[in-house]
């Protein structure tokens, strides 16, 4: 029964560090919030400017577009990853496989670039 105690050990250890952190993360806000009230303290902040319209007005498309832009390249990125561990035992079929793959990415890429769509004017 010992030898079990001790096995488990290291997990109490993990589990009560974790149950630590997060109290104190739950506990510091109220330490750390604001005393004294203010009306430009508790105003929202944009970027340094003051907010000048409604939070629910429309965006400018280019916001999801750049925003769509960026997860297609950062997923597509991601795929590299894997091939990678296992370029080795892949051979010349799975290098070529990607290298079809990083071209078609590429084209993509430039296609963006061209039509305008990473400007920002």
């Amino acid at each position: 029964m010992n030898a079990l105690i001790v096995d488990y050990l290291p997990i109490v250890v993990f589990i009560g560090v974790a149950a630590g952190i997060g109290l104190v993360l739950l506990i510091a806000p109220f330490l750390a919030a604001y005393r004294a009230p203010d009306v430009e303290k508790l105003s929202a902040y944009e970027c340094g400017f003051n907010p000048f319209d409604d939070a629910r007005m429309k965006f400018d498309v280019r916001f999801y577009l750049v925003a769509i832009l960026f997860i297609i390249f950062d997923l597509e990125v991601a795929f590299l990853f894997p091939w990678a561990i296992t370029f080795g035992s892949l051979g010349w079929y799975g290098f070529w496989s990607m290298m079809i793959f990083l071209g078609v990415l590429t084209v993509g890429y430039i296609y963006e670039w061209r039509k305008g769509a990473l400007e920002w004017d």
